[in-house]
């Protein structure tokens, strides 16, 4: 495990390949409950080059209008979430030190061109519980700064089985995806790379 100087901590190939692929699997059945969209940045509308889904009892959702939220149900199907798998709240649960569940997971799809800009994630309403990232398939170019956006900022690889938790002082530090490594892992058939990202949302 890697602690960074903010606190976040990196714990690369924590899930081995068996564990990968069995979360690749309920991730499917997620998806074909909760299909992927492609959400859209506030007021302008323009879509993201990720697309997404959740489980668990809130999704984080954006659009044109309403912005960024969580919610209980899907944008375009309207139905609630699909439950959270036993398996990502026993994750949360040895490596978040916090003492309630998460409420969402988001399930973010990035193609082989698809990138994340520097962002917070603080749409939560407790902020005291961490956020746990989970990476699965082609490894990514992660970036991460402080708790303003002109802060410096450092990046590391990302790969597969790989977790990552911003808590503590990194809880709020900006961060994001520049790049996709094309072809770096077998676990996806058709290429591309899923995070999993759990949150708290509610005190």
């Amino acid at each position: 495990m890697a602690t960074l100087a903010n606190g976040i901590r990196h714990l690369p190939g924590y899930l081995d390949r068996p564990a990968q692929e069995h979360l690749v699997e309920l991730i499917r059945d997620i998806v074909a409950e909760a299909p992927l969209y492609t959400p859209e940045m506030p007021g302008t509308g323009k879509p993201m080059s990720v697309r997404m889904t959740n489980c668990g009892p809130l999704g984080w959702v954006t659009d044109k209008q309403q912005g960024y939220r969580y919610q209980s149900y899907h944008p375009a199907t309207k139905k609630p979430w699909p439950a959270m798998p036993q398996e990502l709240l026993d994750l949360w649960e040895t490596l978040g030190g916090y003492s309630k569940p998460p409420e969402a997971c988001l399930i973010n799809f990035y193609s082989d061109d698809a990138k994340m800009g520097l962002h917070q994630d603080r749409d939560e309403n407790d902020l005291a519980a961490p956020v746990l990232s989970v990476s699965l398939g082609n490894s990514c170019l992660f970036r991460v700064g402080g708790l303003s956006r002109k802060d410096p900022t450092g990046s590391f690889r990302l790969s597969s089985g790989d977790v990552v938790v911003l808590g503590g002082e990194g809880r709020l530090a900006f961060h994001g995806v520049d790049r996709i490594y094309p072809g770096t892992s077998t676990l996806l058939k058709n290429g591309g790379r899923i995070n999993l990202t759990l949150r708290r949302v509610n005190s």
